[in-house]
């Protein structure tokens, strides 16, 4: 499995992410909507990022579930 590095700053730390080639390329165009991918980011830049995608995923739960509830009762 090939591997792809990406950088982060945030709060003036510098964190480095290897992740599997096909998800970096489908997540890095999300991290340059959400961040600045060249220079600093604050703290809340990330705690905004964190509780939107926290969102994203409670309404795909609920949306799954209602279609396996959809599903039981066919």
């Amino acid at each position: 499995m090939e591997t792809r590095k990406v950088e982060l700053k945030f709060g003036g730390s510098h964190f480095h992410i290897d992740l599997e080639e096909g998800f970096a390329k489908d997540l890095e165009p999300e991290l340059e909507e959400l961040f600045k991918t060249n220079s600093n980011n604050d703290i809340k830049a990330l705690l905004q990022a964190y509780v939107k995608k926290s969102y994203e995923l409670y309404e795909l739960k609920k949306d799954i579930e209602k279609n396996i509830d959809s599903l039981e009762n066919y």
